[in-house]
């Protein structure tokens, strides 16, 4: 790392002897997912550690007088789980070539595809050198470690410009954000929609107020204890279900919501008093982040209603630019939410498997790009001024 009168870089195995406000300085305020609240979470409940695979290795830029003026989020990963930019084919190749893929090193925040900064550097006197610096450092980890690959994913579009300059690999996803148009009202959002879509959205939120569900929408201390354990049962049976067990512990919603609470907006559903379904979103200086759904009870369009019109009628309440609702899902195009482009900067040594891979992701960026026009066409908004 560099060392001598200038800044020097260091390896943070925990979040626990960080200084939080001096983080939080160069993690900014308007992503609540690289705050030093959300991520010291993960690990003191123990969702991540090295035995579920997750090694910390954050990277610390300090100046000559060993105050912090930037930081990256990074982790040894053992595996590819959690990730949502999926390389599991990669991996696959490089070890049928008789490689070593795992462990690899990886700047995301865990279990969360939410775009936003992975270079941390709200703080720097000189953000351009303060990523020069960091990004020197993640090529020596790289080194040091003798990984197959550094991955950085979801990552905003300048920094994923200023990692290919680098010699990083850019890849290219979508996901489906709905933009705020200075709505007054949702009805004002439905008078931008074609007649049709207009009246598919009125029809399925009529569908859960028929079926006599009480929707609330919680913050703060508003969410009790007893709430936070029955949407965690939500959160457990869906991943249970559809994914095989839980990557969030118990333990993670509490500090969540003792250090996060104001921040945090929890849509339940109740059917006579109890609670039955759930969406989790977090919120930032100008967005409303989806994040998880669960529901023990089979309810039709509920989960439309509590993950995608709930938060859309907070932001135009609030006044937020966009609602984030995580990644897939075609069907959120009918309901206002339209393709963007997500961004994942890759280093890898190998050059015959930097060279595969580049060749991979040049066919891929074709796909998307041509994937996205198609998908943005099928919007449900008017284009021509008429209903």
């Amino acid at each position: 790392m560099p060392d001598g009168e200038g800044p020097i870089v260091e390896v943070c195995q925990s979040l626990a002897g960080v200084d939080r406000t001096a983080w939080d300085a160069c993690a900014g305020p308007e992503n609540p997912f690289v705050s030093h609240d959300f991520l010291s979470a993960l690990e003191e409940s123990g969702s991540v550690k090295p035995d579920t695979g997750w090694l910390p290795q954050h990277l610390l830029l300090r100046d000559a007088d060993r105050q912090l003026i930037a930081a990256m989020p990074l982790y040894l990963k053992g595996h590819s789980q959690g990730e949502y930019v999926f390389d599991y084919n990669w991996a696959h190749a490089y070890e049928s070539a008789g490689g070593r893929y795992y462990p690899k090193l990886l700047s995301a925040v865990p279990f969360t595809p939410v775009p936003g900064p992975r270079l941390l550097l709200s703080n720097a006197p000189d953000p351009a050198a303060a990523a020069q610096y960091l990004i020197s450092a993640m090529a020596q980890m790289v080194e040091r470690h003798e990984v197959s690959s550094l991955h950085v994913n979801f990552l905003d579009r300048d920094q994923a410009d200023q990692l290919e300059q680098a010699g990083f690999l850019i890849r290219h996803g979508h996901q489906f954000h709905w933009h705020n148009r200075d709505y007054g009202s949702f009805d004002d959002f439905l008078g931008a929609l074609s007649s049709r879509k207009r009246k598919a959205i009125r029809k399925e939120r009529a569908a859960v107020i028929d079926a006599g569900l009480d929707i609330r929408t919680l913050t703060g201390d508003a969410i009790t204890p007893e709430l936070w354990n029955a949407f965690y049962a939500f959160y457990t049976d869906t991943y249970d279900r559809k994914w095989g067990g839980p990557y969030l512990t118990r333990p993670f919603f509490d500090l969540l919501h003792a250090r996060m609470r104001d921040r945090v907006v929890l849509v339940l559903a109740f059917d006579d008093g109890v609670p039955i379904a759930g969406a989790l979103n977090l919120l930032g200086t100008d967005a409303i982040f989806g994040r998880n759904w669960g529901c023990l009870a089979d309810y039709k369009f509920l989960h439309f209603e509590l993950c995608y019109y709930r938060a859309i009628d907070f932001a135009i309440e609030h006044g937020l630019p966009r609602v984030e609702a995580g990644t897939q899902g075609e069907h959120k195009i009918q309901r206002g939410y339209m393709p963007v482009t997500t961004y994942s900067a890759h280093l890898l040594p190998d050059p015959n498997f930097r060279d595969a891979v580049a060749r991979f992701l040049e066919a891929e960026q074709r796909h998307e790009a041509q994937y996205r026009e198609e998908l943005a066409a099928t919007g449900p908004y008017r284009n021509d001024g008429t209903a």
